[in-house]
């Protein structure tokens, strides 16, 4: 066995060990994606004040209700169309949470250029998850691209922790807009290959 793969099992039984306490306490799924977005938005005061490192911890703590929602709703049989739906519409609401926070530290410190370059981020994130969305109407599947939201979070969380948060900004500006533009190909490829334009 691997390292990375004997670290993968040990904190694949404590995520089993949380579901399994979360789901026989009842706690409905779409709470856990509540709390998750509570606990963003603590970031997002945490990024604004310039408390980075702080911010980095406590978004780990939000991944990890992002999680065990959707294995509590598998695990307890409350697995919904709207669940589904609720919990994509908070991921949106957390990621653009932690980016404001990140343009009111900017701004409170006069970086317009890094304000410039976090809307660019915003921009680019909220199109990845809109252009999957809505190419998704016109063919079965687009998932293309290099930047979904567990890269997203895992950058910001080592940005933040490592204190190095402008060269991630840079990376997420870059690659968030490469992947809608991947989707944009992608999606106009089969959409002649389908005979349609």
């Amino acid at each position: 066995m691997t390292i990375t793969r004997g670290i993968g099992l040990f904190f694949g039984r404590i995520i089993q060990a949380i579901v399994t306490a979360l789901a026989l306490s009842r706690v409905h799924p779409n709470v856990l994606t509540f709390i998750g977005l509570l606990i963003n938005i603590w970031a997002a005061f945490l990024f604004a004040a310039g408390s980075f490192r702080a911010a980095g911890l406590v978004v780990i703590g939000a991944g990890l209700f992002d999680m065990v929602d959707g294995r509590v709703a598998r695990e307890t049989n409350r697995v919904t169309r709207f669940g589904g739906f609720f919990d994509s519409v908070l991921d949106r609401y957390s990621d653009l949470a932690l980016l404001v926070g990140l343009l009111v530290y900017y701004a409170s410190i006069n970086r317009f250029f890094y304000v410039v370059l976090t809307a660019i981020v915003m921009t680019g994130t909220v199109l990845i998850s809109y252009a999957r969305s809505r190419a998704e109407n016109t063919i079965p599947k687009c998932k293309v691209g290099f930047l979904e939201r567990p890269e997203r979070v895992v950058l910001i969380i080592l940005g933040a922790l490592g204190n190095r948060m402008a060269p991630v900004l840079w990376v997420l500006a870059v690659l968030s807009n490469i992947t809608v533009i991947s989707r944009i190909i992608y999606t106009w490829e089969e959409t002649q290959r389908i005979g349609e334009v």
